[in-house]
């Protein structure tokens, strides 16, 4: 083959509006550090759940583990947002990724050593909680610093093809298949190194934001600067009522998903890891062809209907796991799932970081995750008696209706759709600077 076309086709991938963002040396850093550490996370999840069912196989056994996993995040959520808008948001990611690195690593040693017992995961997890609460709202505020506005959107859908390829289709593939030959110890083993080979890409950013509000945060500061953040969001109904409508939604259907999907594919399929890596990785394939869709057509001009759509669309989608006889139906339901998450997903995070103030993104950013995960540890809490008392697979299709229910009605709350009114979705970003 002649090298010109070669030439060509590079040239035309670097000028692809989703890989401009890349040409900012601290963003490379950070999707560097970002994909290293997904691809470890997509072999912890699959590792996980087939740890917890090969100590004890009952829905309840992992219900637990997630609850254990989600109740130390939501407690210290806005604590992690109101010292992400006060204290240098590299630090507080490169020390949320050594612990986890920690924890994860003790995970493995246990693993290995055939010691491991349900109390050590629930324990070493809590920590793993622990370090999202204080990574997720920094790790979006970042974003802006790094970033001129107008290269946000092709950031986000270039987030939304990395993440799904590394998290979802790549490591959880790699996964299924290290799980089943040597068990899930050196899985969590490289996820433990790939939290290191995050910390370490992190530290390499030169960027510094503008000085923030100086001295200790105390608990009357915190209150005073989390109460600050609530005023704003408050005042915003596009956002508190999509911070409702998944908070409900997620309630019902996140426990489901997580607990009852490895329950069916082992138990009412009779298939091993490698088919439950094979759903994630179905859900990998539509997540980044709906990142490169969006990449290139960039996103629809009434971005919170479709928002609300896509999601709703995509958690109703999931009831097909509940009827499924065979693994196929399972990766058509992970697939179409996935993308419309996608969808929703980069228009929500690209409309926080273009509509909020940055000194209160950090905030803003921490209140999305906790509405978005404060009612999970119950979700978690309440899988796995409704599975015992319903059964897993009316379980799992009920969750998916009515959590789909919930996510669009919250859509004719009164101002939601007020962004779609605005020239390009764009609102004054008071005080961003």
């Amino acid at each position: 083959m002649s090298p010109l076309p070669v030439v060509s086709l590079i040239q035309r991938l670097r000028a692809a509006p989703i890989l401009r963002p890349l040409e900012a040396r601290d963003f490379r850093l950070l999707v560097f550090g970002a994909v290293v550490s997904l691809l470890g996370d997509g072999f912890f999840y699959v590792a996980l759940a087939w740890q917890v069912y090969d100590i004890s196989n009952v829905p309840t056994a992992l219900s637990m583990i997630g609850l254990a996993w989600t109740l130390p995040m939501v407690v210290l959520l806005l604590v992690g947002g109101a010292m992400s808008d006060r204290y240098d948001r590299r630090r507080l990611m490169i020390g949320a990724d050594v612990l986890r690195a920690a924890a994860i690593g003790a995970m493995a040693v246990l693993s290995w050593t055939g010691v491991i017992e349900l109390w050590h995961v629930a324990a070493l997890i809590a920590l793993v909680g622990v370090g999202d609460a204080f990574f997720n709202p920094a790790s979006t505020a970042i974003i802006p610093d790094l970033l001129p506005a107008e290269r946000l959107p092709a950031a986000n859908a270039l987030a939304g093809m990395y993440r799904p390829l590394t998290f979802r289709l790549v490591g959880p593939a790699l996964a299924g298949v290290a799980v089943a030959a040597f068990g899930p110890g050196l899985a969590f083993g490289i996820d433990a190194v790939s939290f290191v080979g995050s910390a370490l890409a992190i530290a390499a950013i030169g960027t510094r934001p503008k000085a923030r509000p100086t001295g200790r945060l105390s608990p009357r500061t915190t209150f005073a600067e989390v109460g600050e953040g609530l005023r704003f969001v408050r005042g915003q109904p596009w956002i508190w009522a999509t911070l409702v409508a998944a908070m409900l939604s997620l309630l019902v259907f996140l426990g489901p998903l997580e607990v009852l999907v490895p329950f069916l594919v082992k138990n009412r399929l009779g298939q091993g890891p490698e088919s439950l890596g094979a759903i994630f990785a179905a859900g990998g394939v539509g997540s980044i062809a709906m990142a490169l869709a969006i990449g290139q057509l960039g996103l629809p001009r009434r971005r919170m209907t479709v928002m609300f759509a896509a999601w709703s669309g995509g958690v109703a989608a999931m009831a097909v796991i509940g009827l499924m006889t065979d693994l196929w139906q399972a990766l058509i339901s992970s697939l179409v799932t996935h993308a419309l998450f996608e969808l929703g997903q980069v228009i929500w995070t690209t409309m926080l970081q273009q509509r909020v103030p940055r000194q209160l993104l950090g905030r803003v950013s921490s209140l999305d995750w906790l509405m978005s995960t404060g009612l999970v540890p119950i979700s978690f809490a309440l899988t796995g008696p409704a599975a015992d008392l319903f059964g897993p697979e009316a379980t799992m299709v009920g969750a998916s209706l009515i959590g789909a229910v919930l996510m669009f009605v919250l859509l004719f709350v009164p101002g939601v759709r007020d962004p779609e009114r605005e020239p390009a979705g764009l609102a004054p970003l008071a005080g961003q600077s």
